[in-house]
């Protein structure tokens, strides 16, 4: 499918676009809100200034995707690959992140007030300046994480000492490392 198509679509209150191929698509500024694109592929993308709000991307593949300033509010996250994405300055409020792979993405003053980061994978990814406020943040190691900055998060979580390994580890015997 191609962006002319798709945008076409949208405009006509079609909203489902589940296993989408958009590789490399601009989507530069488009207001793609409430839209399905579960299980798409958005590698590369340019979502910049893009407003998917309350949009579902579970188990998207968003690979180095530019999401600079996007608006992602509400949105459904789980399981979405954001490896490499650029998430500065996103609006990520209320997204649901549970099981989201974020290893290397830049999180750079993104708010994520009151998302949901249950089993998130942050290996590399860079939190400066960002809104953690109200996350709900379990079984997530904020250590593997690059920059973070303890005065963007809710007190709860800035004063609960934070494990020194995923409790999903698992070592090559098979052995849980993550409960001490």
């Amino acid at each position: 499918m191609n962006i002319q198509e798709l945008l076409k679509r949208y405009k006509a209150k079609e909203r489902d676009f589940q296993g989408s191929n958009l590789h490399q698509a601009n989507l530069e500024g488009a207001n793609l809100q409430r839209i399905n694109l579960t299980r798409a592929d958005l590698s590369g993308a340019d979502l910049s200034e893009a407003d998917l709000s309350g949009a579902c991307l579970m188990q998207a593949n968003l690979t180095d995707a530019d999401l600079l300033k996007a608006h992602l509010v509400g949105a459904n996250l789980v399981e979405i690959n954001l490896i490499g994405a650029d998430l500065r300055e996103a609006n990520l409020s209320g997204a649901d992140l549970t099981k989201a792979d974020l290893r290397c993405a830049n999180l750079t003053g993104a708010n994520l007030t009151g998302a949901n980061l249950r089993e998130v994978n942050l290996d590399g990814a860079n939190l400066m300046g960002a809104n953690l406020t109200d996350a709900q943040i379990i079984n997530t190691d904020l250590n593997m994480a690059d920059n973070l900055e303890a005065g963007h998060c809710g007190d709860d979580m800035c004063h609960t000492p934070l494990p020194a390994r995923s409790p999903n580890w698992v070592s090559w015997s098979g052995e849980k490392m993550g409960q001490n």
